[in-house]
């Protein structure tokens, strides 16, 4: 991307964020209208690649921007604090779904970019995706108090599984063709936590 993009007023960046997560939140990469994204934003086509160099630059971008977003938001003053493994995955399902309950498009564009179709985008947006993760597990996990797990318990591997079970729920409720409901989702990672917590935790952190 262009280095200009930064130096506008941050009003017109919003707008300009705003309209593609929109546009790529609402209809499949291949379908996605740069043409409309220039329309909402209020801007030519024209300078919105002379901004972005083409669609995918911009796409990576906002893939980069939504990671941010919910980053900024989970790892508070308050996370630092936790040193519970399962309360900490709790505590980041939270404040995630307070996030994307209040911005539908990011939400929406989220799953898009964790669960991308065979488009130009997906083996960028699949390797970056588990990348994300590993590095997630020990950014996140650092004060975390692991001599509460049993002595044969790989704490990842239980992270991997939680992450599997849920990338199982989208998958069904795609397959499907049915909504994505973020309630349903936190309820059941919810159980699926308090399970492998008794599976997983040494008797006296019961």
């Amino acid at each position: 991307m262009n280095e200009q993009f930064f130096h506008l007023p941050e009003e017109k960046q919003q707008a300009i964020i705003n309209a593609s997560l929109e546009v790529f939140a609402t209809h499949e990469y291949k379908k996605a209208s740069t043409d409309d994204i220039a329309a909402k934003a209020g801007i030519s086509k024209g300078l919105l690649f002379y901004y972005f160099h083409n669609k995918k630059s911009l796409y990576l971008f906002l893939y980069d921007y939504t990671k941010k977003i919910v980053t900024d938001q989970v790892v508070d003053t308050h996370f630092d604090e936790i040193t519970d493994f399962f309360e900490l995955l709790s505590y980041s399902a939270e404040k995630k779904a307070a996030l994307l309950s209040r911005n539908p498009y990011i939400m929406d564009f989220v799953m898009r970019c964790f669960y991308p179709e065979k488009e130009e985008v997906s083996d960028s947006l699949n390797s970056t995706n588990q990348e994300y993760i590993d590095n997630s597990i020990f950014c996140y996990f650092k004060n975390v108090d692991f001599t509460k797990f049993r002595d044969d318990t790989d704490p990842e591997k239980i992270l991997r599984m939680l992450l599997w079970m849920t990338d199982g729920y989208i998958s069904e409720k795609r397959r499907q063709g049915k909504p994505f409901v973020l309630e349903e989702i936190m309820q059941d990672f919810g159980e699926w936590s308090d399970m492998f917590r008794k599976m997983a935790y040494k008797e006296e952190f019961l």
